[in-house]
């Protein structure tokens, strides 16, 4: 059964249809497209061709033009609107004219850094030139066996701020070869660089140009988040520089219908207006959802509550039949291959539902995911529109 068929499933439930506050359909959009910029490498066009990502969208190119003339760029479009390629193209263009030239990209969450080096490697495999760019991931799972190999291969460095801060920076002399000739930096999902947590990133960031001009290098930054009200103001204050700003309405990607609806759990004792607990809430819909075969991800707020819901959810979902092995938990604390397991699942439909904290919030892509419940406001209008872009990010529609 389609997303739509089960959506509708809803609207004619009237137990349901009480209880929700509010239900809005955002249209479908179709795309918009720019020409590739005219300084862009040809071997790169060529790439984006033969992937079927060409032509670029009108922000990509909007993106990749300013970052070839050497700006620092803050790109702000939706979800799955390709802004990977808004940073990924200068970086390879620089890599492949400077033998020596490095990069550095920090993502703030481990999930992210492997799903973007697995497309950053499918690209450059496309491109034919993994062994001339090696992309090497160093965090916390990286085992120490390996990290002097990484230091002396990695022309694209993926790591995080944590990783920076204790990994890095403190031992620069092993570092030197990097940090000379470092032209680029790239901070992905900029929204969640906020308030002390933003403080230290920008602390960090000062200290890692510091020790840029050190060993003789200005990396340039390119800076990339959700949707939020001061993203050129954020992106300058981090990075202490101008920044050009490619904001959402240059976003040309297609989007698909998505369904935003706000579910108030029914009140089970009038007098003193105590509503039934929203896990089981959150339970029961998505059990709804699984039972017509849509593949649908719920976010807790905590790993407790992750915990407790994916107990809920695995029996509500053998109850009707399902196999409770395809419903797993995602969240910090899991072992490294156990979460390669799980986004690997999720992308190939082997897993029917995650229940999962925010460390699946940004930006892993999760394939065919239909659904999306959110149990409980997750603190911001960044993260509410970050869970919520897990769900129609391939599909026809979205929830």
């Amino acid at each position: 059964m389609s997303i739509e068929e089960a959506l509708e499933r809803f609207r004619f439930d009237t137990s349901f249809m009480k209880n929700v506050s509010a239900w809005e359909r955002l249209p479908a959009r179709p795309a918009r497209y720019a020409d590739f910029p005219t300084n862009l490498d040809p071997r790169l066009i060529a790439a984006l061709r033969e992937r079927d990502t060409a032509p670029l969208y009108t922000h990509q190119a909007e993106a990749v033009e300013a970052a070839l003339d050497g700006e620092n760029v803050v790109v702000v479009t939706g979800t799955a609107s390709g802004k990977t390629l808004c940073y990924n193209l200068p970086v390879l263009q620089i890599l492949m004219a400077d033998p020596e030239a490095r990069a550095l990209y920090l993502f703030p969450t481990k999930a992210l850094s492997q799903d973007q080096a697995a497309a950053l490697g499918g690209f450059l495999q496309t491109l034919n030139a993994v062994d001339q760019i090696p992309v090497r991931t160093y965090d916390g799972d990286t085992p120490p066996t390996r990290r002097r190999q990484i230091r002396d291969e990695a022309r694209i460095l993926i790591t995080n701020p944590d990783m920076l801060h204790t990994g890095i920076l403190p031992h620069h002399p092993r570092w030197a070869m990097l940090l000379e000739n470092l032209r680029w930096v790239v901070l992905d999902e900029l929204h969640v660089y906020r308030g002390v947590f933003g403080s230290n990133v920008a602390n960090l960031l000062r200290r890692l140009r510091r020790l840029c001009r050190f060993y003789g290098s200005e990396p340039h930054f390119a800076l990339t988040s959700a949707t939020i009200a001061n993203p050129k103001e954020l992106a300058e204050r981090l990075i202490e520089a101008p920044v050009r700003l490619v904001s959402p309405d240059l976003d040309g990607s297609p989007r698909a219908e998505k369904h935003i609806i706000i579910y108030n759990p029914p009140v089970i004792d009038p007098r003193l207006g105590i509503r039934r607990a929203y896990t089981l809430e959150a339970t029961r819909i998505a059990e709804r959802f699984l039972g017509t075969g849509v593949q649908t991800a719920i976010f807790a707020r905590s790993r407790l509550t992750t915990e407790v819901l994916l107990g809920y959810v695995r029996d509500a979902f053998e109850r009707i039949g399902g196999d409770p092995n395809a419903i797993r938990g995602y969240r910090g604390g899991y072992l490294p291959l156990e979460r390669r397991e799980i986004e690997h699942g999720l992308r190939d439909g082997m897993v029917q539902g995650v229940v999962a904290t925010n460390a699946l919030e940004l930006g892993v892509d999760i394939g065919q995911l239909g659904a999306a419940v959110i149990a409980g406001y997750p603190g911001t209008i960044a993260s509410l529109w970050q869970q919520a872009g897990r769900a129609g990010r391939r599909a026809n529609s979205g929830l």
